[in-house]
């Protein structure tokens, strides 16, 4: 995540939030994440694809595919972030490159 801070954004992690390891329902994070007004970046695609689906008042879900290149993740999430701004009540794909 430092590497998305060095890029100008603004993250809180689910560690940093003290909701890490609880076993918190995908949708009390996305309640969470509405009542702070802030977007969710995770790689638990299918889960949270549903729930964009449902309902799309949010600040934005960002589904990704793992990638262990961090510099790559960070610069391509970065990318797409950017490029579709606003972010309110969209789902964003960023997807790991194929090689």
């Amino acid at each position: 995540m430092q590497l998305l801070r060095a890029l100008g954004h603004d993250v809180l992690t689910v560690k940093e939030a003290e909701n890490a390891d609880k076993g918190i329902p995908d949708e009390e994070v996305l309640a969470f994440a509405i009542s702070q007004e802030r977007s969710i970046l995770t790689i638990n695609r299918v889960d949270f694809i549903r729930l964009h689906r449902r309902d799309s008042s949010h600040f934005g879900i960002i589904v990704c595919t793992n990638n262990r290149n961090w510099e790559q993740f960070a610069a391509r999430i970065d990318e797409t972030v950017t490029a579709e701004e606003p972010l309110q009540g969209k789902l964003i794909r960023v997807v790991r490159p194929v090689t």
